[in-house]
Protein backbone atom coordinates (compact mmCIF):
# COMPACT_ATOMS: atom_id res chain seq x y z
CA UNK A 1 0.00 0.00 0.00
CA UNK A 2 1.17 3.71 -1.34
CA UNK A 3 0.78 5.81 1.72
CA UNK A 4 -0.49 9.57 0.52
CA UNK A 5 0.61 12.78 1.40
CA UNK A 6 -1.70 14.00 3.75
CA UNK A 7 -2.81 16.50 6.72
CA UNK A 8 -5.71 15.35 8.92
CA UNK A 9 -7.06 18.84 10.07
CA UNK A 10 -10.31 19.12 11.75
CA UNK A 11 -13.53 20.20 9.61
CA UNK A 12 -13.91 24.04 8.98
CA UNK A 13 -17.39 25.43 7.26
CA UNK A 14 -15.05 25.86 4.40
CA UNK A 15 -15.30 22.01 4.36
CA UNK A 16 -18.82 21.63 4.45
CA UNK A 17 -19.01 21.45 0.44
CA UNK A 18 -16.78 18.57 0.44
CA UNK A 19 -18.07 16.73 3.61
CA UNK A 20 -21.34 16.98 1.79
CA UNK A 21 -20.36 15.15 -1.32
CA UNK A 22 -18.29 12.44 1.03
CA UNK A 23 -21.30 11.78 2.81
CA UNK A 24 -23.20 12.03 -0.54
CA UNK A 25 -20.83 9.03 -2.17
CA UNK A 26 -21.16 7.23 1.06
CA UNK A 27 -24.34 7.09 1.06
CA UNK A 28 -25.15 5.83 -2.38
CA UNK A 29 -22.08 2.89 -2.13
CA UNK A 30 -24.50 2.10 1.15
CA UNK A 31 -27.45 1.90 -1.17
CA UNK A 32 -25.97 -0.40 -3.48
CA UNK A 33 -25.04 -2.72 -0.48
CA UNK A 34 -28.67 -2.47 0.49
CA UNK A 35 -31.36 -0.58 -0.80
CA UNK A 36 -34.19 -1.88 1.79
CA UNK A 37 -31.87 -0.55 4.59
CA UNK A 38 -30.12 2.88 2.98
CA UNK A 39 -31.16 5.81 1.66
CA UNK A 40 -29.20 9.02 -0.32
CA UNK A 41 -30.40 11.86 2.20
CA UNK A 42 -31.23 15.10 0.39
CA UNK A 43 -28.56 17.21 -0.22
CA UNK A 44 -29.67 20.22 1.73
CA UNK A 45 -30.07 18.19 5.05
CA UNK A 46 -26.45 17.09 4.74
CA UNK A 47 -25.62 20.36 4.19
CA UNK A 48 -27.57 21.90 7.31
CA UNK A 49 -26.23 19.01 9.50
CA UNK A 50 -22.60 19.56 8.72
CA UNK A 51 -22.98 23.71 8.78
CA UNK A 52 -24.71 23.47 12.09
CA UNK A 53 -22.32 20.62 13.59
CA UNK A 54 -19.47 22.75 12.68
CA UNK A 55 -20.67 26.05 13.50
CA UNK A 56 -21.53 24.66 17.41
CA UNK A 57 -18.98 26.12 19.55
CA UNK A 58 -18.96 23.49 22.54
CA UNK A 59 -17.28 21.54 19.92
CA UNK A 60 -19.04 18.21 21.42
CA UNK A 61 -18.27 16.12 18.74
CA UNK A 62 -16.21 15.92 16.17
CA UNK A 63 -15.41 16.12 12.31
CA UNK A 64 -11.77 15.63 10.98
CA UNK A 65 -10.66 15.47 7.43
CA UNK A 66 -7.81 14.28 4.84
CA UNK A 67 -6.72 16.86 3.21
CA UNK A 68 -3.88 15.64 -0.02
CA UNK A 69 -1.10 17.55 -0.69
CA UNK A 70 -2.79 19.28 -2.95
CA UNK A 71 -5.58 20.50 -0.62
CA UNK A 72 -8.51 18.20 -2.39
CA UNK A 73 -10.32 16.51 0.82
CA UNK A 74 -10.15 13.31 0.00
CA UNK A 75 -11.40 11.73 3.46
CA UNK A 76 -13.17 12.61 6.74
CA UNK A 77 -14.17 10.98 9.88
CA UNK A 78 -16.96 12.02 12.24
CA UNK A 79 -16.95 11.53 16.00
CA UNK A 80 -20.39 11.24 17.49
CA UNK A 81 -20.70 10.85 21.38
CA UNK A 82 -23.26 8.78 22.56
CA UNK A 83 -25.15 9.92 25.87
CA UNK A 84 -24.75 8.53 28.67
CA UNK A 85 -27.58 6.36 29.95
CA UNK A 86 -30.17 7.78 32.25
CA UNK A 87 -30.10 7.05 35.77
CA UNK A 88 -32.57 4.29 36.07
CA UNK A 89 -30.87 1.98 33.72
CA UNK A 90 -27.99 -0.42 34.86
CA UNK A 91 -25.41 0.35 32.21
CA UNK A 92 -22.39 2.15 33.70
CA UNK A 93 -21.55 5.58 32.29
CA UNK A 94 -18.87 5.58 29.88
CA UNK A 95 -17.36 8.54 27.64
CA UNK A 96 -18.14 6.88 24.76
CA UNK A 97 -18.34 8.04 21.03
CA UNK A 98 -18.93 6.02 17.52
CA UNK A 99 -16.66 6.99 14.44
CA UNK A 100 -17.57 7.06 11.02
CA UNK A 101 -15.17 6.99 8.32
CA UNK A 102 -15.75 7.76 4.51
CA UNK A 103 -12.61 7.61 2.56
CA UNK A 104 -13.44 8.94 -1.71
CA UNK A 105 -12.66 5.76 -3.91
CA UNK A 106 -9.49 6.65 -5.58
CA UNK A 107 -7.48 7.07 -2.17
CA UNK A 108 -8.59 4.28 -0.85
CA UNK A 109 -5.28 1.67 -0.25
CA UNK A 110 -3.44 5.22 0.87
CA UNK A 111 -3.81 5.28 4.43
CA UNK A 112 -6.52 7.75 4.69
CA UNK A 113 -8.81 6.14 6.78
CA UNK A 114 -5.50 5.00 8.74
CA UNK A 115 -4.72 8.28 9.28
CA UNK A 116 -8.23 9.23 9.72
CA UNK A 117 -8.68 6.66 12.81
CA UNK A 118 -5.81 7.48 14.67
CA UNK A 119 -6.53 11.37 14.71
CA UNK A 120 -9.79 10.28 15.87
CA UNK A 121 -8.68 8.84 18.54
CA UNK A 122 -6.37 11.13 19.63
CA UNK A 123 -9.15 13.82 19.40
CA UNK A 124 -11.59 11.52 21.64
CA UNK A 125 -8.92 11.00 24.22
CA UNK A 126 -7.99 14.17 24.41
CA UNK A 127 -11.89 15.15 25.01
CA UNK A 128 -12.39 12.55 27.58
CA UNK A 129 -13.66 9.96 25.25
CA UNK A 130 -12.51 6.47 26.25
CA UNK A 131 -14.12 4.41 24.12
CA UNK A 132 -14.95 3.82 20.39
CA UNK A 133 -17.22 2.04 18.13
CA UNK A 134 -18.08 1.72 14.52
CA UNK A 135 -21.84 0.52 13.72
CA UNK A 136 -20.50 -1.86 10.61
CA UNK A 137 -23.33 -3.35 8.35
CA UNK A 138 -22.14 -6.94 8.11
CA UNK A 139 -21.93 -7.17 4.44
CA UNK A 140 -19.31 -3.94 4.12
CA UNK A 141 -16.90 -6.60 4.68
CA UNK A 142 -14.36 -3.76 3.70
CA UNK A 143 -14.91 -1.41 6.36
CA UNK A 144 -15.28 -4.51 9.01
CA UNK A 145 -12.03 -5.86 7.35
CA UNK A 146 -10.54 -1.99 7.87
CA UNK A 147 -11.74 -1.60 11.08
CA UNK A 148 -10.77 -5.04 12.36
CA UNK A 149 -7.31 -4.46 11.55
CA UNK A 150 -6.75 -1.12 13.65
CA UNK A 151 -7.77 -3.28 17.03
CA UNK A 152 -11.82 -3.26 16.79
CA UNK A 153 -13.63 -6.07 17.69
CA UNK A 154 -17.31 -7.71 17.98
CA UNK A 155 -18.75 -5.64 21.18
CA UNK A 156 -22.12 -7.65 21.35
CA UNK A 157 -25.07 -8.13 19.56
CA UNK A 158 -27.76 -5.96 17.85
CA UNK A 159 -31.18 -7.80 17.19
CA UNK A 160 -33.84 -6.34 15.27
CA UNK A 161 -37.77 -7.67 14.57
CA UNK A 162 -39.80 -5.36 11.85
CA UNK A 163 -43.16 -5.12 13.46
CA UNK A 164 -46.73 -3.90 12.08
CA UNK A 165 -47.66 -3.93 8.85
Amino acid sequence: MREAQLTVRPASLADVPALVELRLANAEAHVALDAGTYRVPRREAVIRHFAAMLAESAGRDGVLVAESDGGRVVGMIEVLRHPDPPEHQILRPEPSAQVHTVVLPDARGLGVGSALLRAAERWASSHGISYLSAGIFHRNVDAVRFYSRHGYTAAGVSLGKSVGD
